[in-house]
């Protein structure tokens, strides 16, 4: 056993995760992402423990276990366990069936948007433990972010609770809002443009799971600082996961949130649990945060995520076939230059408009022609975008905004890769479309109650149809 030994003595003090891998190998068969969701030991030194074992593990098909001729021989590896009363609570608790089957069935997590599914006892965990430490009855309580659907189980457990998410994913925000039966208040945002005006200082708490790259980290806790009512009074709730065997990273993330102007009220290791992010051992701790006096309320950003062409390490567009886009934009009567999309302000208003959405994640394109006010726009899209796949999608795009624009898609140009969609102004447009910028209140009377002080910007894809 001197190879394993070697392994654990070179995790130190922090050996107690791999005790608990050689628990679950003696005790049962697991996969390898069980091993690592369970002991919440980091993937790489999962791996170095199978290693260890050479042929003392059993293997049928992706299931490893200790062969139990020689399990015995492990038992000097068993580590005493403490028992959370919240796990007790969680794993007997009448909701949790319920949120399983919540999870089980939200839309697919999207890598480029960094999401990797909570586990249903972590879902259900959190919404126990906000309520133990807050009085959820008289709280606004605001998401950045829910793919997780925490705000499903906080709705469940306290019925009255004020809850508000914001998504740059359409399909969360409809996901929600057939569940929670629009008692959970659904804003769409990208928060690298901003946080939609209705929600700044307008609330007592906020939770996130972000992307756990500093940048991403940085920036939606300082969202969160900008939507608390009074920051200082105010908590900051957030998830965030680094191995063990690369610190640094935390400490960066640290440092970033430490300049924002943000105190460490608790920090609760290993708090969540993951189906994934195995290199961080498939869990987080929660961060409890209360911002300081002089807690800086903004900071901007556009590569936050750590997969896809919005990542931190992503080239951006090619020169080459930005030179393509303006030939084609200058062949077409428009301006032979190239704006980056930014909806958070009014759109520019101008004869024409070229526009470079090559790293859309999905919901740029729609928000781009919602909120840019000209009579000709040329928009980069992925030749993939979602709103070209097929005829139904180029049709429901087209009839979301035809009070405002005639679209015609050009696909496979100006390579394989790309397309253009070319929006032509039509007569007579629609007030409300062309007022983008503006509260829904101040731009006509027909509006739902739950949408007037939202800009069209910020509403959900999937409300725009009856509001239109």
């Amino acid at each position: 056993m001197k190879a394993l030994d070697d392994v654990l003595a070179a995790h130190g003090v922090g050996v107690r995760p791999l005790y608990r891998v050689l628990d679950l190998l003696r005790t049962g068969d697991h996969d390898l992402g069980e091993l690592v969701r369970l002991s919440t030991a980091p993937r790489r030194s999962v791996e170095a423990v199978l290693a260890a074992l050479g042929d003392d593990l059993d293997r049928s098909g992706d299931r490893l276990r200790i062969a139990p001729g020689v399990a015995a021989a492990y038992l000097q590896y068993r580590a005493p366990r403490y028992a959370d009363p919240l796990d007790e609570a969680v794993a007997t608790h009448e909701l949790l069936p319920k949120v399983a089957e919540w999870v089980a069935e939200v839309p697919l997590p999207l890598a480029a948007l960094d999401h990797v599914q909570a586990t249903p006892e972590t879902v259900l965990r959190r919404a126990l433990w906000l309520d133990a430490q807050y009085d959820l009855a008289s709280t606004r309580l605001l998401f950045l972010g829910d793919h997780d659907l925490t705000s499903l189980a906080v709705r469940a457990v306290c019925p009255s609770a004020s809850l508000t998410v914001v998504d740059l994913d359409e399909r969360v925000l409809a996901y929600l809002d057939d569940r929670g039966e629009r008692e959970i208040r659904t804003v769409h945002a990208d928060l690298r443009v901003g946080l939609p005006p209705s929600l700044s200082g307008g609330v007592d708490l906020v939770f996130s799971d972000p992307p756990y790259t500093p940048e991403g980290m940085g920036l939606f806790a300082a969202r969160g600082v900008q939507a608390l009512r009074e920051p200082s009074e105010g908590r900051l709730l957030l998830a965030y996961g680094y191995s063990p065997r690369h610190p640094a990273l935390g400490a960066q993330v640290q440092r970033s949130l430490a300049t924002l102007g943000l105190t460490f009220e608790a920090i609760l290791p290993g708090f969540h649990r993951y189906f994934g992010a195995q290199a961080i051992g498939s869990a987080a701790d929660l961060y409890v945060c209360q911002p300081t006096a002089k807690a800086k309320k903004m900071r901007s950003g556009k590569a936050i995520y750590t997969h896809g062409p919005q990542s931190v390490e992503a080239a951006g567009t090619k020169p080459a076939l930005l030179e393509k886009l303006k030939e084609i934009a200058a062949a077409g009567g428009l301006s032979p230059e190239t704006r980056p999309v930014d909806w958070s302000i009014s759109g520019p208003e101008g004869d024409a408009v070229a526009m470079d959405l090559s790293a859309d994640p999905g919901p740029w394109l729609l928000r781009t022609l919602l909120g840019t006010n000209a009579r000709r726009l040329a928009l980069l899209v992925p030749n993939s975008h979602p709103d070209l796949a097929d005829q139904a999608s180029q049709e429901a795009l087209a009839s979301l905004v035809r009070g405002k624009y005639a679209l015609r898609y050009l696909r496979s140009t100006p390579d394989n890769r790309h397309a253009v969609v070319v929006a032509e102004a039509v007569e007579h447009q629609d007030e409300v479309l062309t007022r983008a910028h503006a509260r829904l209140a101040n731009v006509s009377l027909d509006v739902p109650d739950d949408l007037t002080d939202l800009r069209l910007v910020d509403v959900p894809r999937h409300r725009l149809t009856e509001l239109l």
